[in-house]
């Protein structure tokens, strides 16, 4: 059990209407889930303002509320503490009710537009290679030393997660590795943490329906950078264009990887099939099960993070040269006609042109490349032509489908799609709204040889429409349809 002011520890705060003597049972932000002797922060979201329920948690028995703006009653059973940013506010606490896990484990953050899960996913698998109990939070899943946590955001709320961090300090973690995205810095669930490094990959067009500008969504990552210790490491990809805007004003250890210029840590591409990549590594020729360019900077940001944590190179080298990727992540399954079929979670402009650039750079011959492709509803709406676009340029075929439409209308979104497709290209593209159709239609119109790309899903075991999550699984429906192709 804590007290109130156990939990203010490194928070500034305004006003105090109590003694801050009461005990506290546990912090919540949603009001629904207020029970007794809880304290409840009054956050203000995107939809809902937390403070239009106060008066309604103290009610249900909040022994304790922090809130920017004080109701217009306040009951005497309950403290208030008044704070600049409530939102701010809950990270600190949260930290403090869980007694500050990250202090007692190596936490490293991923951010960037493609790439994060990856290379998350990489150095939980790598440093559990290397002999070490390790966590990861991630896009696909949780994990703490092999025990799978479903995940529900790419960064969880600031109870969640430290109560997760906490969970993997008592099971004798040494490290962890999580995503750390561009709303979790906004909207401050990374608050209260203390971070030994922070990895860049990259940075393209994405989620400006929350950002509304590239800058913003830019700044969002940079404000990571910018708030990590001294002590901790920064290391970002010299050969994207924001790779060392990322470096400006971080306190941290700045360091770079990259394949094209001058880098701390260097791979050069030698060989990239359907089975691995043939890389230099700082000198060293290794051989990686991973796919693609993308990978490869994948490996590179993987590589230096690790010597960054004072790992032995051979050792690294060694261990990652066997690991395979994060799930749906140019994840591929050959149909008995030899018919290639490749799942990805591309769901941005960048990452369909990585994911064909490299179907493109793979084939041997005249297969045709058929891509499936949607937008999710809800969701930035100017990338969509982009991607129809994009998705034309790399295929010679293209069905347009549903993605996760949401609260949206699926055939809208196709239509919104379509206004980026040529007139030339409209001779290879058909639009399907039902996407298990729309695998079905792909593998009729394939011959072996060929390889279909399932993009935008990935890992993804659902398919949400109208509010309704349904279980879909691209990587089962193609399996499937490539089983009745015989």
């Amino acid at each position: 059990m804590k007290y109130l002011s156990d939990l203010l520890t490194g928070l500034a705060f305004t006003e105090l209407q109590g003694s801050a003597d009461v005990e506290i049972s546990c912090i919540v932000f949603d009001s629904r889930k207020v029970v007794p002797g809880c304290l409840f922060v009054a956050v203000k979201g995107t939809a809902v303002d937390g403070h239009d329920y106060i008066e309604q948690a103290v009610k249900q028995g909040a022994a304790a509320v922090i809130c920017e703006e004080l109701p217009g009653h306040t009951a005497s059973e309950a403290d208030y503490l008044m704070v600049a940013n409530s939102a701010i506010a809950l990270g600190i606490v949260a930290a403090n009710f869980y007694d500050r896990p990250s202090d007692e484990l190596k936490l490293v953050g991923v951010t960037g537009t493609n790439g994060k899960t990856t290379v998350a996913t990489l150095l939980y698998k790598l440093f559990r290679e290397l002999g070490y109990k390790v966590g990861l939070l991630s896009t696909v899943e949780n994990q703490i030393n092999g025990k799978v946590i479903p995940a529900t955001h790419t960064t969880p709320d600031p109870v969640a997660l430290n109560s997760l961090l906490r969970d993997m300090v008592d099971q004798g973690c040494d490290y962890c590795f999580m995503e750390v995205s561009s709303h979790a810095v906004a909207q401050h669930r990374i608050e209260g943490l203390k971070f030994s490094g922070g990895i860049f990959t990259n940075l393209t067009h994405d989620h400006l329906d929350y950002h509304k500008t590239f800058d913003a969504y830019r700044d969002a990552k940079k404000a990571f950078f910018d708030s990590l210790p001294k002590n901790a490491f920064a290391l970002t990809n010299v050969d994207d264009r924001n790779g060392n805007v990322m470096l400006q004003n971080t306190r941290a250890h700045k360091k770079t990887y990259g394949l094209k210029n001058m880098a701390d840590f260097k791979v050069k591409m030698l060989e990239n099939e359907f089975n691995g990549l043939l890389l230099n590594v700082d000198g060293d020729e290794v051989w990686f099960k991973l796919v693609g360019s993308f990978n490869a900077y994948n490996l590179a940001a993987v590589y230096g993070a690790a010597l960054l944590l004072d790992q032995d190179r051979s050792k690294v080298l060694v261990s990652l040269s066997g690991l395979t990727g994060a799930e749906g992540r140019f994840d591929y399954v050959i149909s008995p006609s030899k018919i290639v079929g490749i799942i990805d979670y591309a769901h941005t402009p960048d990452a369909v042109q990585n994911v064909l650039t490299t179907i493109h750079d793979l084939r041997k011959g005249n297969e045709q490349v058929i891509t499936i492709i949607g937008c999710g509803g809800d969701r930035d709406k100017t990338k969509r032509p982009v991607m129809a676009s994009m998705a034309c340029e790399w295929s010679d075929k293209v069905i347009l489908t549903s993605d996760n439409p949401r609260s949206e209308d699926p055939e809208q979104i196709i239509r919104e799609m379509e206004a980026g497709v040529t007139a030339a290209n409209k001779r290879k593209t058909i639009s399907i709204v039902d996407r298990r159709e729309a695998i079905k239609t792909a593998c009729h119109l394939a011959k072996p040889g060929d390889i279909i790309l399932l993009a935008g899903k990935g890992h993804e075991k659902y398919q949400e429409i109208k509010g309704v999550r349904n279980h879909f699984d691209d990587k089962e429906e193609l399996t499937e349809q490539f089983n009745l192709l015989n």
